[in-house]
């Protein structure tokens, strides 16, 4: 855990200030969905979603590859890692089982289906969050800003753009804890800013 100092606590959700002072904007053109594709795991899984993706496992098959298909009907649509926690299923220790890709560039085949209307679920909220990964204690939520070197066209991007990590990721902040939760994280953001110029 970080030091204290360096966090700030949003109704029991303890959020790193690198949340609201590093830059990240996603450059699909730069780094093709590669996260989608690196990687020892599949993505986290809340515990909810594991059912819906169940559910939904038939109406997001159209958008799927072949070799995403295959990994669902021999794995399941989620699985367990080596850590205990629900990810979704690999093909081949690779990528997810849910991207598909085109021209080059890996994509999200439940995020297609969302997007055409088959299913409500947009995508597993810890993809919709990239690059903040959550970790649920018994009393309260850890919010933090993971780095990893495939995203370093979204830091680059960020930065041009002048995009914190909390706004970038605004509508998925929205969609795990509400609109006064992410307002008041924003006005955390704009004290933060104003002591560090002082």
């Amino acid at each position: 855990m970080q030091d204290k100092k360096d966090m700030i606590d949003i109704e029991g959700k303890i959020v790193s200030l690198d949340v609201l002072e590093q830059k990240f904007a996603c450059d699909l053109n730069a780094c093709k969905g590669i996260c989608c594709v690196e990687g020892d795991s599949g993505a986290p899984l809340e515990e909810e979603e594991i059912h819906i993706l169940e559910e939904i496992s038939d109406a997001v098959k159209p958008y799927m590859e072949p070799g995403g298909i295959a990994a669902v009907e021999k794995q399941g649509a989620w699985v367990i890692d080596t850590d205990g926690d629900y990810v979704t299923p690999l093909v081949e220790g690779r990528q997810c089982a849910y991207v598909y890709f085109n021209d080059g560039m890996a994509l999200c085949a439940i995020e297609k289906a969302w997007k055409e209307g088959k299913v409500s679920f947009r995508k597993p909220i810890s993809c919709h969050l990239y690059p903040i990964r959550i970790k649920h204690y018994k009393r309260f939520d850890a919010l933090n800003y993971d780095r990893w070197e495939v995203c370093a066209p979204a830091c680059a991007c960020g930065k041009k753009l002048k995009i914190p990590v909390y706004k970038f990721v605004k509508g998925a902040l929205v969609r795990k804890y509400g609109q006064d939760w992410y307002d008041q994280l924003e006005e955390a953001a704009i004290l933060v800013e104003q002591e560090r110029q002082k």
